[in-house]
């Protein structure tokens, strides 16, 4: 229980670090106030939840996407994000194929130096 709190914790982290660095970095990429803690809230319970379920996918009928599951996981649980909260706005195509790589890559560089 507590491996899994302290990884809530610091997946929480690095999706903010990431959902903050893409709204900074990509145009057509943005996020209100409230609506980041929001978004960041959703963000992250979606992935926890869709992450095992999409791996499971992905292994049994797309082995090729085992290397960017997370990748396609971010892309995904960005989409619902802006489907089901308000916060969070991705207006271009360019935002669409960039911030998740943006959230993704933040994300995953926060994983390795917070711990």
């Amino acid at each position: 229980m507590v491996r899994f709190l302290a990884s809530t914790i610091l997946l929480l982290l690095g999706n903010a670090i990431g959902l903050v660095a893409a709204a900074l970095l990509v145009d057509g990429f943005s996020i209100t106030g409230f609506g980041l803690f929001v978004s960041l809230l959703f963000f992250t319970a979606a992935q926890i939840i869709l992450a095992p379920f999409i791996l499971k996918l992905s292994i049994k009928y797309v082995p090729a996407l085992r290397g960017g599951i997370a990748l396609v996981t971010t892309f995904i649980v960005l989409w619902l994000t802006t489907v089901f909260t308000d916060g969070l706005t991705i207006s271009s195509l360019t935002a669409w194929v960039v911030a998740p790589l943006i959230v993704w890559l933040f994300a995953l560089l926060a994983g390795i130096v917070l711990p």
